[in-house]
């Protein structure tokens, strides 16, 4: 999150001494079935352009905790002394119900209250042993974990207290020097040391060392590095900040080869109309071979940045095109929200549009378990949180996990333009030939929602396929013509063969191959164009039969 008005680090000592007496007295340590679709044993991967799990593509929808490291009291030398296992399950227990996913938090902190390294190389084991349990009750719950080794701004120590370890002042921009091995070879050492010895723990709760657990979706090297103003050249092409990801990404991976990798970037930059050159620029950071994915922050209504929703609609569908078309890597919205509109309203669009425009993962900034920040804080009730399952229900679908309760609502047309930076073009994705596993034998028929987002040159499609029928159909093929020169680059939850305007998407393998009566499946996919030639598709063909359109 940007440094400005983030909460104040909190320390809630009568409420959480209460608790804990509580705890020592009865003994309570709440634990829940895992209830979450991403509820799996299996490491999260990238292929391609996307995540994948358990073989299959994987599309999430997440949120950001900030302050679950210090639930407890924070001393002594037992559970029951230091944290508060109730209140870290129960938050877990809200956050699975509202149907996130993926959970970013901190893993950091130099405070002497809830530190987990308050002086240089001298790791706290109680505060480890609390996030030990974090990542436990996370797995009884079905929620997955981006952990983040530390923080680029003043909350909670962060690299402005490796800075001092070493002799030297942060403070903006002065903390740049961390990056820089010639100012500062024990930031590296000290980074190192700490990262290392959190990857190679073994989890005291499950047996399980860190690098070793699935419940790990992705760590990030740090909250929003970057290498601002030391010389106009940096701030443009950030050669040093490129270099610290790539000896960090390198030594992250020669221990941990079994997790994603994300730099934890804000995505800003002039180019995107968004902050300004800092030293961290989106793609040339995020290029890193070290790095599985992209990742931006949009907070579009601060008064630095002050966006319209469809000013934020176009920027989000830039930071998408340059991960997949430019970066070639999926795109994570690692952070995210607005204050002082109509959030409901600004969520409903902006996740619909995220959805057409094929963005892989997102989290919002931030739910929270009590009242602590007024501006972006998210508590259970909310009523932007049915705007939130509504969309993880569709990203879930989009996975073949679960049937979307509602469709998405992107607007039929976007004034949106391409990123002034994603010059490259995206290569076809592999064509399919497969047929269906079966054809239909339903007497019914078939209707077809078709969304258009046109961009001129480029634009996205996104369908939904209803069976009308009343037999399930088993194994799908939908055939339909473009009206002019269109032609896809990618799809998703489907796959694509094209003869010159005609496209045939054919049901994934392995997952949404059948439709039941009423039911609907879900596809989407990004396609170059002449400008002033699109518009829908006139008909549409599921396995061979004509359907209606609404």
């Amino acid at each position: 999150m940007h440094h400005k008005n983030r909460p104040a680090t909190g320390r809630f000592w009568p409420l959480a001494v209460l608790l804990a007496a509580v705890l020592a007295v009865s003994g309570l340590a709440v634990v829940r079935t895992p209830t979450a679709a991403a509820a799996t044993g299996a490491f999260a991967t990238r292929c391609g352009i996307h995540f994948c799990l358990d073989g299959k593509e994987y599309y999430f929808a997440g949120t950001n905790t900030y302050d679950m490291f210090n639930y407890g009291p924070g001393s002594g030398t037992t559970d029951a002394e230091y944290m508060d296992k109730a209140r870290i399950d129960t938050h877990f227990a809200d956050l699975a119900a509202d149907k996130v996913d993926v959970v970013r938090l901190w893993m950091f902190s130099h405070d002497d209250w809830h530190g987990f390294e308050k002086t240089k190389g001298v790791y706290n084991e109680r505060e480890f042993a609390e996030f030990d349990y974090i990542i436990a009750s996370a797995k009884a719950h079905g929620l997955k974990l981006v952990p983040v080794f530390e923080n680029y701004w003043e909350a909670y120590g962060g690299i402005d207290s490796r800075l001092r370890w070493e002799g030297l002042s942060g403070g903006q921009p002065g903390r740049a020097a961390f990056f820089d091995k010639t100012r500062c070879a024990g930031c590296f050492t000290s980074y190192k040391n700490y990262v290392g010895y959190a990857l190679n723990r073994t989890n005291t709760y499950t047996g399980v060392k860190y690098k070793d657990d699935p419940t790990v979706f992705a760590w990030d090297l740090m909250n929003e590095p970057r290498y601002e103003n030391q010389s106009a050249a940096e701030n443009v092409d950030g050669t040093t900040l490129r270099a610290w990801v790539d000896e960090m990404g390198a030594f992250v991976k020669g221990i941990d080869a079994n997790h994603l990798l994300g730099a934890g970037l804000e995505g800003h930059g002039t180019g995107y109309g968004f902050g300004g050159d800092e030293g961290n620029p989106f793609v040339h950071v995020q290029q890193s071979p070290y790095l599985d994915y992209t990742s931006a922050h949009p907070y579009p209504t601060e008064d630095w940045a002050h966006l319209t929703l469809d000013q934020t609609k176009t920027l989000v569908r830039a930071w998408i095109s340059d991960s997949h078309n430019v970066v070639g890597k999926p795109f994570f919205m690692g952070e995210f929200n607005v204050h002082n509109v109509d959030r409901p309203a600004w969520w409903t669009a902006l996740y619909a549009d995220f959805e057409a425009a094929g963005g892989d993962g997102s989290a919002f900034w931030w739910y929270e378990d009590h009242n602590v920040d007024g501006k972006f804080g998210v508590q259970a009730g909310a009523p932007e949180l049915s705007v939130f399952r509504a969309h993880s229900d569709r990203m879930r679908a989009r996975s073949g996990l679960t049937t979307p309760t509602t469709p998405p609502s992107p607007s039929s047309t976007s004034s949106a333009t391409p990123s002034p930076s994603a010059s490259a073009t995206a290569s076809p994705s592999p064509t399919a030939t497969a047929t269906p596993t079966a054809t239909a034998t339903a007497t019914g028929a078939c209707a077809v929602h078709y969304v258009l987002s046109d961009w001129g040159t480029t634009f996205n499609g996104d369908v939904t396929v209803k069976n009308t029928g009343s037999t399930t159909v088993d194994g799908w093929q939908l055939v339909f013509a473009f009206p002019g020169n269109q032609s896809v680059t990618q799809m998703w939850n489907a796959r694509p063969t094209q003869n010159g305007r005609q496209v045939t998407a054919t049901n994934p393998s392995g997952y949404n191959t059948t439709i039941a009566p009423g039911a609907t499946v879900n596809f989407g996919f990004s396609a170059t164009s002449v400008a002033g030639t699109n518009g829908a598709p006139q008909a549409f063909t599921l396995n061979g039969r004509t359907c209606t359109t609404y």
